[in-house]
């Protein structure tokens, strides 16, 4: 697998990643139950987004410095292009976690934990997914072709079915689990397990917060089986698909908390997203016959988010007005 990353490259980035966490989860009450305000999620996405913008300048300016000045163009705008797609898809994750801490009616004060182990979950996982999709790449070109093809009928899927709701209630893991394991009627603060005595026994009961917690991961999976073939049409750099993926997720909680109050005002977005995923699957089937620079793909996939995002603004005020 070609890739600018270095030894020291990677160490680097790992050990910036884990500093990250470690102030997410130590100094922004990550461990503890926590109510997260409006003012505090928007601080800490501005920050997660600033560390972002100077990671790229970083390997901008290193590659400027080493490689010369082309290469470390294309390479940070496609950091900045991951980036921007993966940030933009995560979106869609977020209104199905809004739809989940509702159905089971979790607090705010709890909905940090379970997403501290969402987010933790979903480094190990993304990180498995790139390695495993970059070397099935370099062996695989056709896989380029599959990819391209899924993501065009993901797309059409997502603007078909943006208005509907899933069912939550028939959902059949949630049926599953309910079906083999004791879960109790009510939560328990933030434990995901609690043990009952039941005639003299030590019973173990999960609580709400774990089927949460598992739906979470779940949705986790089912987007990024979207949102890493969309990176790969960027690029099929590892460290740049990796770094760009994980600077989005580690801003993710931030995120969830500063729209948890507007989701109602984006009501067009998930058409902007579906049309995202168009774009780049059809950049994907079309990559051995029409180059599309990567400055293009920034441009319209900022271009379309932007645009959904406009006009649902306008949409919602038109309906109050």
């Amino acid at each position: 697998m070609e890739s600018i990353g270095t030894w020291w490259m990677w160490a680097g980035f790992f050990g910036l990643v884990l500093v990250m966490l470690a102030i997410d989860l130590l100094a922004v009450g990550g461990g503890r139950q926590h109510r997260v305000s409006f003012k505090e999620a928007a601080t800490w996405s501005g920050i997660w987004v600033g560390v972002t913008l100077a990671f790229a300048a970083a390997l901008w300016a290193w590659l400027d410095s080493t490689v010369g000045r082309d290469v470390a163009n294309t390479k940070a705008l496609e950091f900045l292009t991951g980036y921007l797609i993966e940030k933009s898809l995560a979106v869609d994750n977020v209104f199905v976690w809004l739809m989940l801490f509702s159905f089971f009616a979790i607090p705010l004060e709890l909905q940090k934990r379970v997403l501290t182990f969402g987010v933790l979950g979903a480094i190990v996982l993304r990180t498995i997914m790139i390695f495993a999709g970059a070397w099935l790449i370099t062996q695989f070109h056709w896989l380029l072709y599959v990819f391209g093809a899924f993501l065009l009928i993901t797309g059409v899927k997502m603007w078909w079915f943006a208005e509907a709701q899933p069912d939550l209630a028939n959902n059949p893991l949630i049926r599953w689990i309910r079906n083999h394991v004791k879960v109790t009627d009510r939560l328990h603060g933030e434990n995901f397990f609690i043990t009952r005595k039941e005639a003299g026994k030590a019973v173990r009961y999960v609580t709400p917060l774990f089927l949460v917690l598992v739906m979470v991961e779940l949705s986790d999976v089912i987007f990024a089986v979207d949102s890493i073939p969309a990176i790969f049409a960027i690029t099929t750099d590892p460290f740049i698909v990796l770094t760009s993926n994980l600077f989005a997720i580690l801003g993710l909680r931030a995120m969830y908390f500063l729209m948890a109050g507007m989701a109602d005002r984006f009501s067009l977005l998930k058409y902007g997203l579906a049309l995202v995923l168009v774009f780049i699957g059809a950049k994907m089937l079309l990559v051995d016959v029409v180059k599309i620079p990567v400055a293009i793909s920034l441009a319209v996939v900022a271009l379309l988010i932007g645009g959904a995002v406009v006009l649902s603004l306008r949409r919602e005020k038109r309906s109050k007005g």
